[in-house]
């Protein structure tokens, strides 16, 4: 069995991909829903923790995963409660597992109960919850404002531009995410990336999850990310991880999220990634994608990858290090 040594307690985490949908306790969830009057699905609290986490014993589809956040989207849609979200987060995030640089995405147009909250108390509401973390955690946190391929283009220049307001006060770059939609097309938002890059944002897009490794070819081509959020399926095709390779892009690599939600079908298909990953010298991170609603944290991705031989110690510690090098947090 590998061993743990080269990442003692005290070794500093950073961790580059996480929801906020995905990344706060259940019982804080109830609590948060309890407070504000939300109707939810059941009374019942462990039938509760069930329908907003998943475990590789539930067998769940990717889509069935992406439809846990619309109950934890609302619940998070006020700013008393994207204020206390956020705070739980970092917090957790510090005191489980030393994680001192923390990147924390989410939709504001998905928390605002189709506009019945002004974006901008969302907005103000997660800088609070980032100031106080600050005041109690040695923790450096960044929000990434996500786009989505759902939504339209002006829907999607709106919260642009919510992203560059706050660039001062905690934002620190913008994300595509969502779901594969026949419909989006990477080239539509050339003029939005470039703009956010302009306005001096670290950029990143969802690919290479649901969808096959052109949708990572595609991205890089397009928008000119500075990373690729999952990305695991670059691995189908040599030619778009010589083009990763080329560029310096790094994957968010998110190990347990993929395995939870069917992406990568199984262990062994995770060492063939790594390994490829390796081969073709492609520089990634670890991260949970939503620790708390995929009953993960990043210290048990680590000591998963290395039981299972996916990774050796010196790759964790090269992918720690690439995690605070390409941080957005400056």
């Amino acid at each position: 069995m590998n061993s743990l040594s080269a990442l003692s307690p005290k070794t500093e985490l950073a961790e580059l991909h996480v929801h906020l949908g995905g990344s706060v306790d259940p019982a804080v969830m109830w609590e948060i829903a309890h407070a504000q009057g939300i109707k939810l699905p059941t009374k019942d609290y462990w039938k509760f923790v069930d329908l907003v986490t998943v475990t590789p014993r539930s067998k769940r589809s990717f889509g069935y995963y992406l439809s846990l956040f619309h109950l934890t989207e609302l619940i998070q849609s006020s700013p008393i409660a994207i204020e206390r979200s956020v705070y739980q987060t970092i917090a957790g995030a510090y005191r489980k597992n030393n994680i001192t640089l923390l990147e924390l995405r989410f939709n504001p147009m998905k928390r605002n109960r189709g506009g019945e909250q002004d974006l901008d108390h969302i907005m103000m509401a997660a800088v609070r919850g980032i100031d106080r973390a600050s005041l109690e955690y040695p923790v450096k946190t960044g929000i990434i404002v996500c786009l989505d391929r759902g939504f339209g283009q002006r829907l999607n220049e709106i919260l642009l531009e919510k992203a560059v307001a706050f660039s001062g006060r905690g934002v620190v770059g913008i994300d595509m995410a969502g779901p594969g939609n026949k419909a989006f097309h990477y080239a539509d938002y050339r003029g939005i990336f470039r703009r956010a890059r302009k306005a001096g944002l670290g950029l990143t897009v969802h690919a290479g999850e649901d969808e096959g490794a052109d949708s990572v070819r595609l991205a890089l081509e397009h928008l000119e990310p500075d990373r690729i959020g999952h990305g695991v399926r670059a691995t189908e095709d040599s030619g778009t991880l010589e083009l990763l390779k080329q560029r310096g892009t790094v994957l968010e690599v998110c190990p347990t999220s993929n395995l939870h939600t069917g992406v990568v079908k199984n262990t062994r298909e995770l060492r063939r990634i790594f390994g490829a990953l390796k081969e073709f010298g492609i520089r990634y991170t670890l991260n949970t994608d939503g620790p708390e609603m995929l009953r993960t944290n990043l210290r048990g991705e680590i000591d998963f990858l290395l039981r299972d031989g996916a990774v050796r110690e010196e790759d964790i510690l090269r992918s720690n290090s690439i995690a605070f090098d390409s941080s957005f947090v400056k």
